[in-house]
């Protein structure tokens, strides 16, 4: 065996792997919010599973990346900031709805 049939896969291919794998993620996340999106304002359906899945989804990476210790310092505040601005938002919309 030479050099080049023992290495199939090294550092690099990993890495490529794990960004086509990060971008598929994205895609299916933001493909799902804007389904969810369109669905509860063009058709007037409840799309709270969409949105479910989408939350449960971040929440696994959370917890892998908490189970591996790789969360950086302060990711606790930027989470808490982040779900009080979405609650803020929430509730001018759903403000906004009921007052029509």
């Amino acid at each position: 065996m030479n050099a080049e049939q023992t290495l199939e896969r090294d550092e690099r291919t990993v890495a490529v792997e794990n960004a086509s794998y990060r971008w598929a993620a994205y895609f299916f996340s933001y493909a799902l919010l804007i389904d969810a999106a369109y669905r509860g304002w063009m058709r007037h359906e409840a799309a709270w599973d969409l949105m479910a899945l989408v939350v449960l989804g971040g929440g696994i990476s959370i917890y892998y990346q908490g189970r591996q210790k790789t969360l950086g310092h302060g990711w606790g505040k930027k989470v808490a900031l982040i779900a009080c601005l979405a609650a803020v938002i929430a509730l001018i919309l759903i403000k906004g709805r009921i007052l029509r």
